[in-house]
This record gives structure tokens, C-alpha cells and sequence, in this order.
């Protein structure tokens, strides 16, 4: 029996949690942003984040009723570009994949994702998603999925 999976909107209750994900030792090195993040610097940035769907749509990946990861996407001028974090205690059980093949079948509109090429684990939720890699540009990898035009022009 499947256990139930299901994305949900973050909301600011998940704030401790969200922090703790964002500043384990792992998620920082896959990040851009490698920095500690404080409290107050992350509570206004979920705020902010929660009050402009327009720009940001945040979600907590739930696994019977337990947050194990948060994914997002990011309004850009051209599509929305998604990014996933798993809780530490959930990794390597296929939650990324979970949270990003949920995501992507949510829109109608492009989506692209930006990945380390030491990342081999994101890398891999990417293609498995159904995301291509469409160039390497100053250490990243970019990805798109299919029906979003290149971004390499």
C-alpha cells in the first residue's frame, strides 16, 4: 500500500522547518546562495514569498501527513523556474522526484530549472521529471522541460 504523498501551500507555520532544510549542510552546498540564513532574514523572505503568488508558489511536500521537502517555482520573464529542497531524515526514498513530477503536471505554462553539475542527484530528478538539459553556463546546468523553448539563444 502506497504511502499518501501530496504537495500542499506552504504557509507561515512551516517556517522553522523550512529554515532547518535551508541551512542543512547539503541543501546550502547545492545551493547558489551557500550562506547561513538568520530567522529574521528568513522570515521576511517566507513572507514575502507567501504574499506575491504572482511571483513565488511555495509548497510542502507531505508524506502520511509528515513535511519531508518543499519545492517552489519562481517567476521569470519567460517560464517559472522550480526548485526542490527533501528534508535531510527523508532523502533518497524518490521524494524529489515525487514533489517535481507533481509540480510540473500543475502547469500550463514553461518550466526550467537550474542545477550544479556536482549535483548528480538533482540532476537525475530533473531528467526523470522529463526535463533536458539545454546548456552549462557559468557552473550550472539548465534545464527545460519540453515544451519550454531554449533558453540558449
Amino acid at each position: 500500500m502506497a504511502i499518501p504523498f501530496r504537495l500542499r501551500p506552504a504557509e507561515m507555520k512551516d517556517a522553522e522547518f523550512l529554515l532547518a532544510w535551508r541551512n542543512d549542510p547539503a541543501t546550502r552546498e547545492a545551493s547558489h546562495n551557500q550562506d547561513v540564513i538568520g530567522l529574521d532574514d528568513h522570515i521576511k523572505w517566507l513572507s514575502n514569498s507567501l504574499n506575491k503568488p504572482d511571483l513565488r508558489l511555495l509548497w510542502i511536500a507531505e508524506m502520511d501527513g509528515l513535511a519531508v521537502g518543499t519545492c517552489r517555482a519562481d517567476r521569470l520573464e519567460y517560464a517559472w523556474e522550480v526548485s526542490w529542497t527533501v528534508a535531510p531524515e527523508a532523502r533518497g526514498k524518490g521524494i524529489a522526484h515525487q514533489m517535481l513530477s507533481k509540480l510540473v503536471h500543475s502547469f500550463n505554462e514553461p518550466l526550467v530549472a537550474q542545477v550544479k553539475p556536482d549535483n548528480i542527484a538533482s540532476m537525475k530528478v530533473a531528467e526523470r521529471a522529463g526535463f533536458v538539459l539545454d546548456k552549462q553556463e557559468n557552473g550550472v546546468l539548465f534545464y527545460i522541460y519540453p515544451s519550454t523553448p531554449s533558453i540558449a539563444d
